[in-house]
């Protein structure tokens, strides 16, 4: 009998929703390392429950509650890694850091400029403004009333003929942003939708842009930035981008590095652009403050070139879980080199992915908009997740099941208010991943879930591959 010696390693993960999943499952995949997981949670999510050596919920990702488990397990955790923006903008790097000797992969705050969309056009505007559409910002303390504000909005407003993206500067998880054309239909809509954030501080009202989008990722080691496959956000909530906007439905990721409408020079461009910034932030030398995903930024490719719609500084949801199932490097591996700023390269496997969420009746207002179509009797009922995941052990190089806003209880799972599972389909061509990702998502039974059928639908890829090519011809 041959025994292998592994060397262990003990990683502390902050975690909410399959993205978090994703990533510790690339985590134990591991050829190299014994990993040991300690997962700081929302809610008793099945596959971290099932996963962790050690797991804790902190619903309210309090800083201190997670800096006690973080010491309570200090000399066994070697790393540890941050998936949602609300503990990286509130400062978890820095106090962990700060408190104890684990290094932690994501921006400390000073870096999160997710945490402001004001801060981030400012700096877009001062080293890239190509990237920049018109914009400006309505700020509370310039403007003594509702009526003066209402005046200078209005008159911004008749500037950009209507046609503006309304967007609070507080981070919301996409939620807050309202759209001339596709939420917002007049002025007064738009006034009322400008109010109902402005309520809770500044708001950059900014022109609407035509294209069509993708999502840039990057590793960064605090030298350089890796950029990671390309992939395109689903945020509508219904089929065929109708609705509200959401987290994210699903996503899609072709065999190669960019998506079908774009070519080697949008990526070249994006590259180049965010290389700006990242140097901007960087300074001299190195910065070890910018490891982790400083950048996932929204692009939108017009007939003027990209242009960055927003930047999050934490791993895409649900564009990251694109990309960490076909990650052919040893992700511990990955992190270490991040940590030690010694990253140069990731590989993935050349093969497309398709991400497909199931989420529960009221997510995104489908209960009320579609009452016909929810199962009364499934409603709070529990979640079956057997039949996909025995699709996962006979068939685990073509898919991935990562339970996300879902809660153990008594042995049963349970759909929360946000989306529930997601199912990542992976193939040699997109429709081939679409196909495993739907049939993943019929695998799934329970909690009245549902799901948009038309993610990296083959319509509307060649749709978006025409509109590019009218807009080229511009």
């Amino acid at each position: 009998m041959v025994v292998i010696w592994m060397e262990r390693v003990g990683i502390l993960v902050v975690s909410y929703g399959s993205r978090a999943a994703a990533i510790i499952d690339a985590f134990v995949r591991s050829e190299e390392y014994a990993t040991e997981i300690y997962v700081v949670d929302k809610q008793k999510n099945p596959f971290n429950v099932k996963t962790a050596k050690r797991h804790a919920v902190i619903s309210d990702f309090n800083l201190k509650e997670i800096l006690r488990f973080a010491k309570r397990h200090e000399e066994r955790i070697d790393f540890g890694i941050v998936g949602p923006e609300k503990p990286i903008i509130a400062g978890v790097r820095d106090l962990i850091e700060k408190e104890t000797r684990i290094r932690i992969i994501c921006p400390t705050k000073r870096y999160a400029i997710e945490g402001s969309k004001v801060a981030q056009r400012q700096l877009f505007q001062k080293v890239a403004p190509e990237v920049n559409p018109k914009f400006k910002v309505f700020d509370p303390k310039d403007y003594g009333s509702v009526g003066q504000v209402k005046k200078s909005v209005y008159a911004w407003l008749k500037e950009l003929n209507n046609k503006v993206a309304v967007k609070p500067d507080r981070a919301t998880a996409g939620k807050g942003v309202g759209v001339w054309g596709d939420h917002l239909n007049t002025p007064e809509e738009v006034f009322e939708h400008f109010l109902s954030n402005y309520e809770h501080g500044p708001v950059i009202i900014e022109e609407k842009v035509q294209g069509e989008e993708s999502s840039f990722q990057t590793f960064c080691d605090g030298k350089r930035l890796i950029p990671l496959p390309e992939t395109r956000d689903y945020k509508r909530a219904f089929d065929n981008d109708k609705g509200p906007n959401t987290g994210g439905m699903g996503s899609y990721k072709d065999a190669a590095d960019i998506l079908p409408f774009m070519n080697s020079r949008d990526r070249e461009k994006e590259i180049e652009l965010i290389n700006k910034v990242f140097r901007e932030l960087k300074g001299k030398g190195s910065n070890p403050e910018l490891r982790g995903i400083p950048f996932y930024a929204a692009f939108i490719h017009t007939d003027k070139g990209p242009k960055i719609l927003e930047n999050n500084s934490r791993p895409g949801d649900p564009e990251i879980m694109n990309l960490m199932p076909i990650l052919k490097d040893d992700f511990v591996e990955v992190c270490y080199n991040m940590l030690d700023g010694n990253l140069r390269k990731v590989n993935f496997r050349k093969e497309a992915t398709v991400v497909t969420y199931k989420v529960p009746p009221n997510y995104g207002g489908y209960a009320t908009v579609f009452p016909e179509r929810v199962d009364k009797a499934e409603v709070d009922t529990a979640v079956d997740l057997t039949r996909a995941q025995k699709l996962v052990k006979e068939r685990g190089d073509s898919i991935r099941v990562y339970p996300g806003s879902m809660e153990l209880r008594a042995g049963e799972n349970y759909a929360l208010g946000s989306r529930t599972v997601c199912i990542v389909g992976i193939g040699e061509d997109i429709q081939e991943a679409r196909e495993s990702s739907l049939e993943g998502i019929g695998a799934i039974k329970g909690g009245a879930l549902w799901h948009r059928n038309d993610i990296a639908a083959k319509e509307h890829i060649e749709k978006s591959v025409r509109h590019m090519k009218k807009l080229r011809r511009r």
